[in-house]
């Protein structure tokens, strides 16, 4: 129908060959965690946004369905030839460029600090002044255009009340690739519960981390805190916190400066004599490579077309 995005029914006829949708997208909310069009139907950003994200968390089920919908043949080598095995992440805390094109951040603050906002203003939803506390950990995956021109995607995770045992994990740490701290910069508490969640949890600072100051469009206020944001951040050698709001149009450079520091993680680590102990070398992501978002765009122009 040429309306730029695959309506139910479209989506329902393009996964017939298949068991149905992937139980996880079924479980991060699929649509509304990607990109869709005024009509609420997924755009070809937000199909490629969401395969990248699947390829990346579990890149056999990227490999299964393919073959369901027809990419699987002796001509392209079969669906493996979609995918490509990156090397194994080295330390994060030296120079380098990460290789891999998809991104996982995890997005950490008080109840309240504007976290869900966040999410929302990724996929360029309007904003809601209602508060609904998160309880189910929350994603949005979307492309990220990095200086230069080249494209990324970034996954944003709102982790809820799983936070806990999540942080507790190593293995869910050592998929993450970097941390966005954030604090309602108009709330005198907010910040607080950066720094308890810190010393909680002293493994967070083997992750790169960015510091955000969010709802900056509304009266900023002192910090009920030993150290104000900016000399805590100084403290650590670290950059200041990004003064954001997700009313303001410049919010999507926040998005860009995540994923340049997701690429670059050895930017977004406070500069100590001592480095912390690296255990992510033994984690290989199957990151989602051009074949794959190839393979997938020409399922998505396949079923536009004969829709």
């Amino acid at each position: 129908d040429n309306d730029g995005g695959l309506n139910d029914a479209e989506l329902t006829a393009l996964f017939a060959p298949t068991p149905g949708l992937p139980s996880s997208w079924v479980d991060s909310a699929f649509p509304s965690c990607t990109v869709r069009n005024e009509a609420g139907h997924i755009t070809l950003q937000g199909w490629l946004a969401q395969w990248s994200m699947t390829t990346f968390e579990e890149p056999k089920t990227t490999l299964e369905y393919l073959a369901y919908l027809g990419f699987e043949s002796q001509e392209r080598g079969g669906t493996t030839a979609a995918l490509k095995v990156t090397k194994a992440r080295k330390r994060r805390n030296r120079p380098g460029r990460v290789e891999r094109n998809v991104f996982l951040c995890y997005v950490l603050g008080a109840g309240g600090s504007g976290k869900s906002s966040l999410l929302s203003a990724f996929l360029n939803r309007p904003f809601s002044t209602t508060y609904h506390p998160t309880i189910k950990p929350r994603t949005s995956v979307n492309s990220v255009e990095l200086q230069g021109g080249k494209q990324c995607y970034l996954i944003l995770e709102e982790l809820g009340e799983l936070e806990p045992a999540i942080l507790e994990n190593q293995a869910k740490l050592d998929a993450c690739d970097i941390l966005c701290y954030t604090y309602d910069s108009s709330d005198p508490d907010s910040f607080a519960h950066i720094v308890e969640l810190r010393k909680k949890y002293p493994q967070l600072d083997a992750l790169p981390a960015i510091y955000t100051a969010l709802k900056a469009d509304q009266d900023k206020t002192m910090q009920r805190s030993e150290l104000q944001p900016d000399d805590y951040t100084n403290a650590s050698n670290m950059a200041a916190p990004l003064h954001v709001s997700v009313t303001w149009a410049s919010i999507s450079e926040l998005f860009v400066h995540l994923a340049e520091s997701a690429t670059y993680p050895s930017t977004a680590f406070p500069k100590k004599n001592e480095q912390p102990v690296d255990r992510t070398n033994l984690y290989i992501a199957l990151g989602a490579t051009v074949c794959a978002a190839a393979a997938i765009a020409i399922i998505w122009k396949k079923t536009v077309s004969n829709s």
